[in-house]
Parts: structure tokens; C-alpha cells; sequence
């Protein structure tokens, strides 16, 4: 396998053992193992067989992150979802419009589901038109709603993780937020949080930047935040750089964008005091990022060339306590209009959309070098569907 493709494998594995307790290791002397192969096509043996157990990968094929947990899944022991014993309660095969001779993949077992519900979200459940023999024609309806969603390869549902923890017995607090917005929170909230807890939530939004805001924050503190603390990781795993290091107190936290589509929390309590624990925010935008080096530029989309149409662009800039941040802006053309109602900018003296804001600016207006007053600074750039220009460049530093 190529190095790319060993990437993509091992970051989908990655996210198994992050939200899981099965771990993937290298093997080295080990007589039963999973041999990963370019194969002919995407396929995987059921639950362990011993030895060099392959599971075949096609590049272009399933090389994406759901398909290679789904055959890695089988692997586990996991059937498809359309598969399930109780299935044609929540879906319909259309035998009349599968290929000839792959009808024994839509069979049905007679499997236990661990007390689980039904997951049409499944990285396990096959897309509408999987075999289909005719184009336009589906081999699997979901019932009693046909618009439902099937078949996505995005990533592990939420539901997937409930049950490899179920079937491996792992003692995990995980959860997947794979909506474009949403919100959770610690534990019981805003009744105390238990003691001896860890708990990840990943959040995973299809080709989009994640932007996180914490509506309440309230955690035992300690000098070094080792007893409960909040940790974001700039990815899916706690390999990835860390955006927001382990922070605790009373708050207010910094509101977060993440570089990629996905973003990890996690929470942790020791065996001490508690407290309300928080609870959070999110929700999908264009672009963005966090800045936490010293100095940096901030440039709108495409910059030198034309923005694009329809954009919602949050950077954040995070200093360490009592450094304040300042901006200069080095060349700026936006859209001009009265009141700048279709696109500006604003900069903010915090790092939330409601933190106090100059601007809006738009046109070929001069823009004030700004200073903030405590750590965090938003700038918020947004473009509507006619009229782009070359936008803007702006240098930090604190």
C-alpha cells in the first residue's frame, strides 16, 4: 500500500480506537492478525477467523474513511445493518431491482442487535442504490419514510460506537455529533458532574469548518487544570494538535474553529469536588480557523484572487492571559454598500459573535488598527451571492 493510502487507513482506524476501547497496534510477532491488501474489491471475513485475516481495500473503491471502518467493522463482528433480524420493520428490499446473482447481500440474519436500535446512519448500511440493476431505481427503501438517509461513509454513527463498546464490553463515554449544528453537555448537567469520568465528544460536519461556543462553563479548579479539565483537539483523535489546552474554573471559555471538519472534546473529573460542568455549542461554517502563535496574517478566501459568493468566515485569535492582541489591516476591498448590509467585516473584542464589534466594514473604507482589551479576538467576514471582490489581508501579533 502506498504511504497516502496507509494514512487513510490508519486515521480511519484511528478514530475507532479514540472512541472506543478496541486499539489497533502494528503487529509484530503476533500469529492472528488483520492483513490489510489492495484487493479486487472492498471485502472483509465476519468476526475473527485466526491467522492473517485479510480485509481487502480498493483505492478507489473504499479507501474513504467510513468505507474502511466498515470493512475494519466487519472484521469486529459486525453485519450489515440491513441485515438485522428486525429490518423489515424499518426498510423494504426491492428484490425486483438488485443485479442478478448479488441478491445474498441483501439477506437477512438472524442476529441479537445488543438491545440497540435500528441505525439507517450506520457506516454498516448499504446506500439506496447499492446493486442497483436499474439506474435510478433504489434496492432499499427506508419505511415508513422513504427520504431518509442510508448508506453514508463519512464515518462511524454514533450508533456504531454504542455498539462496538456494547459487544467488546468497553467502559467508554464517547459520542459522535455528526449533524451540521448541535449542542451538548457535561454529565447530569446542570446538576454536578460524577467523579472519575472521561468522556470525548467528536464532532464530524461533511466538507465544512467547525465553530464551537460554550454557553456555560463551570469546573473544579486547580492550579494546573490536572484535576477536571475541558482539552480540544484540532481533529479526531487526542494525536491531533490541541486547540484548547486543559482548562477549568469558572470560564468564560474562548469560542474555537476547528482547521478541518472534524474537532474532538474532552472532559475529565477526578475523584474530588465537582461542579456544573458546561455545555456547548456548534455549528458548521465555511471558513476559519484558531490562531495561538504570536503573529500571523489573516487573509479572506482565495486572497489575491475574488472571494467567493455566500460565505461565513470566523478566525479566532487566542493570546495568553494578559497579552492583548493587535490587528492591521494591509490592503482591504469588499462589496460597497450603505450600512455594508451584503458583505463586511467586523472584528471583535472577545471571541463570541455577540462580543462587543467594530465595523461593519465593506467597500475600500480605511480600517482602524485595533487593539483588544483582554485576550481573544473574532474576525467575522461574510459575502452574499453577488459582487465579489479581492477582499482582504490583515496582520496580528500580541
Amino acid at each position: 500500500l502506498a504511504v497516502t493510502e496507509r494514512s487513510w487507513i490508519a486515521d480511519a482506524l484511528q478514530e475507532i480506537s479514540t472512541l472506543t476501547c478496541v486499539q489497533f497496534v502494528n503487529r509484530t510477532t503476533e500469529t492472528d492478525y488483520v492483513y490489510v491488501e489492495r484487493g479486487q474489491s472492498c471485502w472483509s471475513y465476519f468476526g475473527k477467523i485466526g491467522g492473517r485475516q485479510a480485509v481487502g481495500l480498493v483505492k478507489n473503491g473504499c479507501m474513504d474513511k467510513g468505507a474502511i471502518q466498515h470493512e475494519m467493522n466487519h472484521a469486529l463482528g459486525f453485519i450489515h445493518e440491513q441485515a438485522r433480524s428486525d429490518r423489515d420493520r424499518f426498510v423494504k428490499i426491492m428484490w425486483e431491482h438488485i443485479v442478478a446473482g448479488e441478491r445474498g447481500n441483501f439477506g437477512k440474519v438472524n442476529s441479537k442487535n445488543l438491545g440497540l436500535p435500528y441505525d439507517y446512519s450506520s457506516v454498516m448500511h448499504y446506500g439506496a442504490y447499492d446493486f442497483s440493476s436499474t439506474p435510478g431505481k433504489p434496492t432499499i427503501v427506508p419505511v415508513p419514510d422513504p427520504s431518509i438517509p442510508i448508506g453514508q461513509r463519512e464515518g462511524l454513527s454514533n450508533l456504531d460506537v454504542a455498539k462496538i463498546n456494547k459487544l467488546y464490553k468497553c467502559n467508554c463515554c464517547s459520542s459522535v455529533l455528526p449533524k451540521s449544528k448541535g449542542s451538548f453537555s457535561s454529565v447530569n448537567y446542570p446538576s454536578p458532574y460524577p467523579n472519575n469520568i472521561n468522556c470525548l465528544w467528536l464532532i464530524r460536519i461533511h466538507r465544512s469548518k467547525i465553530f464551537l461556543q460554550f454557553e456555560a462553563f463551570d469546573l473544579q479548579p486547580s492550579s494546573d487544570c490536572s484535576s477536571d479539565y475541558i482539552k480540544i483537539y484540532n481533529g479526531n483523535s487526542k494525536n491531533s494538535p490541541v486547540l484548547l489546552d486543559k482548562y477549568c474554573g469558572k470560564g468564560p471559555l474562548p469560542s474555537l474553529v476547528a482547521s478541518g471538519s472534524t474537532m474532538l472534546v474532552e472532559f475529565a473529573s477526578d475523584e474530588r469536588v465537582t461542579a456544573t460542568g458546561f455545555r456547548a455549542s456548534y455549528n458548521r461554517v465555511n471558513c476559519g480557523d484558531t490562531f495561538t502563535d504570536s503573529n500571523g496574517v489573516i487573509t479572506s478566501p482565495n486572497y489575491p484572487n475574488k472571494y467567493p459568493k455566500n460565505r461565513a468566515c470566523f478566525w479566532v485569535i487566542s493570546s495568553p492571559v494578559g497579552y492583548k492582541i493587535s490587528l492591521k489591516m494591509l490592503s482591504f476591498e469588499l462589496e460597497d454598500s450603505d450600512r455594508c448590509i451584503y458583505d463586511y467585516l467586523l472584528i471583535h473584542d472577545g471571541s463570541r459573535p455577540t462580543s462587543p464589534a467594530v465595523g461593519p466594514y465593506c467597500g475600500t473604507e480605511k480600517v482602524a488598527d485595533f487593539t483588544s482589551t483582554g485576550n481573544f479576538v473574532l474576525v467575522e467576514f461574510h459575502s452574499d451571492i453577488v459582487w465579489e471582490l479581492p477582499g482582504f489581508v490583515m496582520s496580528y501579533t500580541f
